[in-house]
Order: C-alpha cells, then structure tokens, then sequence
C-alpha cells in the first residue's frame, strides 16, 4: 500500500499504550482512511448540484470528472448524501 503524506492528529493515551501499539493503530488509521477515500466509494456518497442547470446528478462518470476538477464552478456543488 502506497503510504500518502498526510498530517493526522492521533491522541492517545500514553501511559496505557507502547510505541509500538501506537505505531500499530496508526497504521490501522491509515488503512482504513485508504479504503474509505477511494474515488468508487466517494462516488457512491456523493451528488452533484449544478444551480447553473437546476440539476442533481448523482451519475458516477459525472461526479469522477468533478472529484479530478482543482476547481468547481460557480454554483456548482458537491452535497454528501450521508
């Protein structure tokens, strides 16, 4: 698994835990944020609300071309379904 570059703030506490235990969760953490930042899986949590069209889509090749943007255009939004 490719390791991202990410800042996470993890509080644990330390008494109760080795560095090794805590260096384990870490990894538990980013795996687990691996798997649920998948395009597919934004995908499927995600609609677009385009004011512009007066349209909601929640079509999956229209939210993958929106997701690559840097930038949305105005009026243009991303809603979570969840």
């Amino acid at each position: 698994m490719n390791k991202s570059n990410r800042d996470l703030l993890v509080l644990f506490n330390q008494e109760m835990m080795t560095p090794q235990s805590i260096e384990h969760e870490v990894a538990l953490l980013h795996e687990l944020l691996y798997t649920i930042e998948r395009l597919e899986n934004l995908v499927t949590a995600h609609e677009v609300i385009d004011l512009n069209k007066y349209k909601v889509s929640n079509k999956p090749l229209v939210l993958q071309k929106l997701f690559r943007q840097r930038v949305l255009k105005p009026f243009v939004f991303l809603n979570c379904k969840n």
